[in-house]
């Protein structure tokens, strides 16, 4: 039976992992790889690259270490531009449309210099943090300044003898972790100091985004697994959600809702915008936030389609399955919005767009198209739901929806992840690195699992959130001065002004 093969090797039964393009991402790379004789096969039933004889058995001689193919290698360079461009400028238009024209420029510094800022971070000691064997939340210090990393480190994809550079491995997951933090930005625009999000993102960052990568996408490699017992002791060197067997292709857990829960706490603690509710606080531009929103999912393409870590046949699955989901989300969104209110809107597809960008994440690489159709459509109905009624009854200024649209996305997408990856509904199933096919399914044990992953990532990100916002506001303040707020964060905190009429 018949879960993710973490839950079955500690069950000491056969172990079994994601599809071999399509698991949550592999752990630190290593430059002297592990190399087994005995392909994989990918979910298509082909055989995956590797070095060593398709016929040989598992106990022959070791074949050369695998080589990094040039392919692969460009498609994650690729993706990792692309993913930094979502941050700047996509991310940032997006959000900087939304707000009012004195707070535009503020907004754009928020998420230009969050996003240098964990970059530096990062290198520094983030991905060893993050992509190093440790324990089940935190790895270690030993690749701090990338110490190790040569132009010849590679790291494991999800198909046995297939590697990638592991300094394009660095650079795609740094990619991620920095769009995540400038997501957070958005529930407390027009208010915060700038100062004050800076040191929460440094402490938010060490505790909350690393340990959550960690948790959930760390493992020892498919070249780990070669039988039933190395495959459970490989497995209990994973992190803490990879071992309930969480699946998270693209980041629905460790990015979307933890920048959510990290948001809605944030635009508690530093309370509503003056004259919230009152007075008018509609986007001053809806042009850049169309075109913010459309760079985004262009970009989009490279966070998906890239997680498949090669240029393959799950890459292109993903691609297609962020392409159509977006797309339907934006549909539903749209027409629940005309038949309530009357006229469809442009700020509501764009809102739809992004709400399906976030519900398709998590399962991208794992559901099959008709699949990612239903994520979509449900996305932006739902969403829609989140960022009017839910929003009433938290009561919290969220000033730019990000709990409604990539909390409650998130949460959708990762938990019926559970539900279309089933090889019955179109999807790709979880894949046994051991016998080297698709592993029995069992949905309702994988949507626990699911489950797992949701409610860790909101305690987890709401406690760290919490203490860190407190922390900052004793230290330094969060908010500005009434004074500065009415006047505008563009001048008060900048000196500049994003336009000049």
């Amino acid at each position: 039976m018949r879960r993710t093969f973490a839950i079955l090797a500690l069950l000491g039964a056969v172990s079994i992992g994601a599809p071999a393009w399509a698991e949550d991402k592999p752990a630190a790379a290593t430059e002297t790889p592990t190399v087994v004789a005995a392909p994989a096969a990918t979910p298509a039933a082909e055989p995956a690259a590797t070095t060593a004889a398709s016929a040989a058995p598992a106990a022959a001689t070791a074949a050369p270490m695998p080589v990094a193919n040039k392919g692969d290698n460009a498609w994650i360079m690729t993706s990792a531009a692309l993913v930094i461009l979502m941050s700047i400028p996509g991310l940032a238009l997006f959000y900087g449309g939304l707000v009012r024209t004195k707070n535009m420029l503020s907004v754009l510094m928020q998420v230009f210099v969050t996003f240098s800022l964990i970059s530096v971070l990062w290198v520094i000691y983030g991905y060893s943090v993050a992509f190093t064997e440790g324990g089940g939340f935190f790895g270690v210090l030993d690749k701090i300044f990338l110490k190790g990393i040569t132009v010849d480190s590679v790291a494991a994809t999800f198909s046995k003898g297939v590697v990638v550079s592991e300094l394009a491995y660095v650079i795609f997951q740094g990619a991620f972790a920095a769009i995540t933090c400038g997501l957070i930005v958005g529930a407390f625009a027009e208010r915060a100091k700038f100062a004050a999000i800076l040191v929460f993102m440094v402490i938010w960052f060490t505790l909350s985004y690393l340990p959550m990568a960690h948790m959930v996408w760390y493992w020892a490699g498919p070249d780990a697994y070669l039988d039933a017992a190395t495959g459970e002791a490989a497995t209990k060197t994973a992190g803490f959600l990879f071992q309930k067997g969480a699946l998270d292709f693209a980041g629905g857990t460790v990015v979307h809702i933890n920048a959510a829960v990290a948001g809605l706490v944030g635009a508690i603690v530093i309370g509503k915008r003056i004259g919230y509710g009152r007075e008018s606080m509609a986007p001053h531009s809806l042009t850049f936030t169309m075109i913010g929103a459309s760079l985004l999912w262009f970009g989009w393409f490279g966070f998906n389609a890239g997680s498949a870590l090669e240029a393959s046949g799950g890459a292109a699955l993903a691609m297609v399955n962020t392409w159509v989901a977006t797309a339907c989300a934006a549909m539903s969104w749209m027409l629940a919005e005309w038949m309530i209110k009357g006229k469809p809107s442009m700020l509501g597809a764009a809102s739809g767009a992004v709400a399906g960008l976030v519900a398709i994440t998590p399962a991208a690489g794992f559901v099959g198209v008709v699949g990612a159709i239903v994520i979509g459509l449900l996305a932006g109905v739902v969403c829609l739901w989140g960022v009017n009624g839910l929003k009433r009854l938290l009561g919290a200024d969220d000033s730019l929806d990000v709990f409604g649209v990539h909390g409650v996305g998130g949460m959708l997408g990762a938990i019926l992840t559970g539900v279309f990856a089933a090889p019955s509904l179109g999807g790709t199933g979880v894949y046994d690195y051991v016998l080297n096919k698709v592993g029995d399914y069992d949905m309702t044990a994988q949507v626990i699992s699911q489950l797992w992953g949701v409610g860790t990532v909101i305690v987890w990100s709401g406690v760290v959130s919490l203490i860190a916002f407190k922390l900052v506001d004793m230290v330094i303040g969060l908010r500005v001065p009434e004074e500065e707020e009415r006047e505008g964060l563009d001048i008060t905190s900048h000196g500049e002004s994003a336009y000049h009429y």
